[in-house]
């Protein structure tokens, strides 16, 4: 019994340091640089997604609505025109910068409502909530994808591990069946052993008689005669002893199979339990990443 626990145990703590708990969204009200000017803007961070695709998914959100595009030069990215409804009902330009800080990809961006007007508390608190909001959830659903991906990974190692157990499970049952048919086959075959030897012995009493009777008599058509039955009952015997040696043959095959059943079968309930035991750490590790999407959601 503790064995699969102790199993268990190590599983849990080779997984562990990949296991990597939710990390706060920020988004703060800062100054932000474009060129060599300061612009008032936001600084936001984005937990564990990659960078590329913050990157796209970026350019995409600001791209929508509008026949406008990003133009990007040194990192920094501009767009005149989006369409951000949930800021501005008038269209605004943003001007941003995505950095890849290792865990971490970090937005700057400064979003201008009209010429040198810009979302800030100056602005008001409606719209600087709003835009604070909007790029919150920006933030929030590329990490809600990144944890997706963490969380459809780790249930396919889940699914995989299941699938080795079931196979586990089905060569137990098929290598019980094969234990259960062999005894069967020796049962039969003994059974049919015990007859065929019954009947060999008394063959042999017959032929004994026989040839006994035959030397008693003298020589001619008589003699041939049952010496003609002699031999057919030679060949018979010849036939019977052929039969029990198959049949004994019969037996040690099933014997044997028999034999490799009952020792492989420990063998197997031994990985099951150790597949169990991999599969109750997994299934940690998948409920630690339910847990961690549920609390981003939240956020």
């Amino acid at each position: 019994m503790k064995r699969p626990y102790l199993i268990l145990c190590l599983v849990l703590l080779i997984a562990a340091p990949g296991l990597h708990g939710q990390k706060p969204i920020k988004v703060l009200e800062d100054s932000v640089q474009f060129g060599n000017y300061l612009y008032p803007g936001f600084n936001i961070t984005i937990p564990e997604a990659g960078f590329d695709n913050v990157l796209k998914n970026w350019i995409k959100l600001q791209e929508t609505g509008t026949k406008s595009k990003v133009q990007t030069e040194n990192g920094e990215m501009t767009i005149f025109g989006a369409i951000v409804k949930e800021i501005s009902p008038a269209p605004v330009n943003i001007y941003s910068r995505l950095m890849n800080e290792d865990t971490l990809s970090r937005l700057l961006v400064s979003i201008e409502l009209k010429k040198d007007q810009y979302v800030e508390a100056a602005a008001g608190d409606l719209q600087l909530t709003s835009a604070k909001n909007y790029l919150k959830e920006f933030a929030k659903s590329q990490y809600i994808d990144f944890i997706k991906d963490e969380l459809a990974a780790e249930e396919k190692i889940l699914r995989d591990l299941n699938k080795d157990l079931g196979s586990l499970e089905s060569s137990k049952a098929r290598t019980q069946r094969t234990a259960r048919k062999q005894r069967g086959t020796v049962n039969d075959e003994q059974e049919k052993l015990l007859v065929k030897h019954n009947e060999l012995s008394l063959l042999s009493n017959e032929i004994i008689n026989k040839n006994n009777e035959m030397m008693a008599m003298p020589v001619g058509a008589g003699r041939d005669a049952m010496a003609t039955q002699i031999k057919e009952l030679e060949k018979r015997r010849k036939k019977l002893q052929k039969e029990i040696s198959k049949g004994e043959r019969k037996i040690n095959k099933a014997r044997s199979a028999i034999d490799q059943a009952d020792k492989s079968i420990p063998r197997n309930e031994n990985e099951q339990s150790v597949m169990k035991s991999k599969i109750d750490a997994q299934q940690a590790v998948v409920q630690h990443f339910i847990d961690k999407l549920n609390t981003v959601r939240l956020y």
